[in-house]
Order: C-alpha cells, then sequence, then structure tokens
C-alpha cells in the first residue's frame, strides 16, 4: 500500500465515524468533550408518548367505572349517580 491510499483509507474511515456520530446525535461541546444530545423528533416522540399514556391511564379508569356501573346490583339510584359522576368529570 503506497502513502497516498494510506492517506485516503483514513480519510474515508474518519469521514465515516463523523458521520455515524452525527446520525446517533453525538456533538462536541465547547471544550471539546462529546456528549449524546437528542434530536427534537426524540423529544417529541417522549412526549407524545407521556401524553398516550395518560390518555390511556384515564380510559382504563372510565373503564373500571362503566364495568362497576354494569355489574351493579343495587338499583338504579346508583346507576344515576354514576352517570351523573362521569358526566361531571368531562
Amino acid at each position: 500500500m503506497n502513502p497516498f491510499e494510506m492517506v485516503f483509507a483514513i480519510i474515508v474511515i474518519v469521514t465515516i465515524g463523523s458521520v455515524l456520530k452525527a446520525r446517533f446525535g453525538v456533538h462536541k461541546d465547547k471544550g471539546g468533550n462529546e456528549a449524546y444530545r437528542g434530536n427534537a423528533a426524540d423529544s417529541a416522540s417522549a412526549i407524545e408518548n407521556a401524553r398516550l399514556r395518560d390518555e390511556v391511564r384515564a380510559l382504563k379508569e372510565r373503564v373500571q367505572v362503566l364495568e362497576r356501573v354494569i355489574t351493579d346490583t343495587e338499583g338504579s339510584v346508583r346507576l344515576d349517580r354514576e352517570i351523573e359522576s362521569l358526566r361531571d368529570k368531562n
């Protein structure tokens, strides 16, 4: 391998490494330290996931109340109270 091929191979390896670091979110700060910095898409998806978890939790609570209302044997008085409490939550 002559020196020019070696220099070319080093440049290619460094370039591929730089592209991979940028792709996975590794950036250098002013001090030259490398740190992972998540993309805006990562934080947006995390926010969306949290919102969806909250929504699923609320829906599970509503289903639990509806199951309790349906299986209730005390009569229509309690059914009316449960329906009104559901209306008040919205």
